[in-house]
């Protein structure tokens, strides 16, 4: 049994819910385009990169565009999704999480952010959480969107910790296979029945605690 150092969570849906000012973000894309993009479509976007989730939109909107065109969607839709969530503050922290990072510090474990948000450093720092975090790693860092592993190998990098002593907590299949590529452990945020192969699954953290990441 190797013994856990690090813990690497994901932003949107682990620490905070900001899928929602996405989703809105998308819509409103969507709309300006003439079509309709429903919450069902959003699902497919879950854990996946912006330019790829631009692919998805503009092919449920059978949307033809060239990439200096993408680009300019792309930035249009993170305008509108920084609007959304530069309103967030603390009270939007997901329930449990900063009590667990907390108790994750006062025993020693390492910290470190895994998110494909090039959005992370504004999010962290309106919910006053960027100072438990021992390392910072998003799409500002990486280059190849989950699931591949890189996100993750870096934070343990970062962290100088092996990939081994690492535990993931992912709430989307592309950050659990991530995880998994990475030779690492990782507990899902979410439905068993959804996140596949995860080492456990949890519906959150409102009563985590440290013995959560003994394995």
């Amino acid at each position: 049994m190797s013994k856990i150092k690090a813990c690497l969570f994901d932003l949107d849906g682990v620490v905070v819910d900001t899928a929602k000012y996405h989703y809105l973000a998308w819509e409103r894309l969507a709309s300006s385009l003439g079509f309709n993009f429903t919450k069902k479509d959003n699902e497919r976007l879950k854990g996946v990169s912006r330019m790829k989730s631009l692919e998805i939109l503009l092919s449920i909107g059978n949307i033809k565009a060239c990439d200096s065109e993408k680009l300019k969607m792309a930035q249009q839709k993170n305008n509108w999704y920084v609007e959304y969530i530069s309103k967030l503050d603390s009270k939007e922290i997901l329930p449990g999480v900063k009590n667990f990072l907390i108790e994750l510090r006062q025993n020693g474990i390492k910290i470190a952010l895994g998110s494909a948000s090039k959005n992370s450093m504004l999010i962290l720092n309106n919910l006053n959480l960027t100072s438990y975090f021992d390392a910072i790693v998003d799409g500002n860092k990486v280059s190849k969107a989950k699931p591949d592993p890189e996100v993750f190998l870096l934070g343990a990098s970062e962290l100088k910790v092996q990939p081994l002593e690492c535990v993931v907590f992912e709430d989307a299949q592309a950050g659990i296979d991530a995880a998994k590529a990475a030779n690492m452990k990782v507990i899902g945020i979410g439905q068993k029945d959804v996140l596949l192969n995860a080492d456990k699954v949890f519906e959150g953290l409102r009563d985590a605690h440290i013995d959560l990441i003994e394995f």
